[in-house]
C-alpha cells in the first residue's frame, strides 16, 4: 500500500495548464501518446523491470499507464493528474486527482518506476528542480525515473506561419509563469544528476510534423493543428476565418519545409 503523505513542492494549488481541460484535450493527448510511442519504439526507454508499482505523474488522458498495465501483467500504475483522465480504466490502473505543484501525495520510496511526460504546459519555470527532486523522493532505492519533454514552440525548419503560432503559445505560457526558454527540455538529464541519480542517460529524437514524416508525422500534424486551433481561439484575437487561414498556411508550411520538433527522454536510477 502506498502511503499518502507527501511533502509540498510549493504551496500553490492552481492550474497553469495552457490548454482547456476537456474531452477534446483528452483525445488530443491520446493522439500524441500514439505518436511518441511509435517514434520511441517503446512506452519507456529506462531499463526498468515493470513488475511493481509505477507512478505516472501528469498522466493526462491516462493512456500511457493503460498501455503499460496491458503490456506488463505484473504492473500496477497510479496515474496522477488534476483531471480524472479517460473513464473506463483497466484493472491495475488507478487514477488519482492531485496537483504536482502541491507535492506528490506519497511517502518516500514508494514506487518501483516513476514516469513524467510533457509537463511543459503545467510546471512553472522556477519549480522544475524541486518537482524532479520530489519524483526522485517517491522512487524506491534502485528504481528508475524517466522524464520526457519538448520545448514550448521549439519547432525547427519553420516559416512565418508556424513561427506566428509558436509565438502566441510562448506569450500565453509566459503569462502563466511557464518556461519559454526551453530550459527544462535542455536540462532534463542534468536535473536528474543534480538530485543524485545514477546511470543517467538522454535520448533526443527529431519528430516530424507533417504527412511528409509518415505515420508519426501525420499524427503529430493533427496534434499540432488541434493544439494550435485552441491557442488561436484563446489568445490570437483573430476572426474565425483568419484563424482557419493561418492554420491552413501553417499546415502547408509544415509539409514544404519538413518541420520537426525535438523530443528529449532522460532517465536515471535512484541510488540503492
Amino acid at each position: 500500500m502506498v502511503s499518502l503523505e507527501g511533502t509540498g513542492v510549493t504551496d500553490q494549488s492552481d492550474d497553469r495548464y495552457l490548454l482547456p481541460r476537456d474531452t477534446g484535450e483528452i483525445d488530443r493527448l491520446d493522439l500524441q501518446h500514439y505518436a511518441f510511442t511509435e517514434a520511441l519504439g517503446a512506452l519507456h526507454r529506462a531499463p526498468a523491470r515493470i513488475e511493481g508499482l509505477t507512478l505516472d505523474a501528469g498522466a493526462g488522458s491516462g493512456r500511457w499507464g493503460w498501455d503499460l498495465v496491458e503490456q506488463s501483467p505484473e504492473a500496477q500504475v497510479i496515474g496522477l493528474d488534476l483531471i480524472a483522465g479517460r473513464p473506463g480504466w483497466p484493472r491495475r490502473y488507478q487514477p488519482l486527482r492531485a496537483n504536482v505543484l502541491d507535492g506528490l501525495p506519497f511517502g518516500d520510496d514508494s514506487f518501483d518506476f516513476v514516469h513524467q511526460r510533457m509537463m511543459l504546459f503545467s510546471i512553472p519555470a522556477r519549480y522544475w528542480h524541486a518537482a524532479i527532486h520530489d519524483l526522485v523522493r517517491v522512487a524506491r532505492p534502485g528504481g528508475w525515473i524517466e522524464l520526457v519533454e519538448m520545448p514550448v514552440g521549439g519547432f525547427e525548419n519553420t516559416g512565418p506561419m508556424v513561427d506566428r503560432i509558436a509565438g502566441l503559445a510562448l506569450e500565453a505560457a509566459a503569462g502563466r509563469g511557464l518556461d519559454t526558454s526551453g530550459t527544462p527540455h535542455r536540462l532534463l538529464d542534468q536535473y536528474l544528476r543534480a538530485v543524485g541519480c545514477d546511470d543517467v542517460e538522454r535520448v533526443d529524437v527529431a519528430l516530424p510534423v507533417g504527412e511528409w514524416g509518415g505515420r508519426v508525422g501525420s499524427i503529430l500534424a493533427t496534434d499540432f493543428r488541434l493544439a494550435s486551433a485552441r491557442i488561436l481561439e484563446a489568445f490570437s484575437g483573430l476572426s474565425v476565418e483568419e484563424q482557419a487561414e493561418l492554420l491552413r498556411l501553417a499546415h502547408v508550411e509544415c509539409e514544404e519545409r519538413q518541420v520537426t520538433i525535438s523530443l528529449a527522454v532522460a532517465f536515471g536510477r535512484k541510488p540503492a
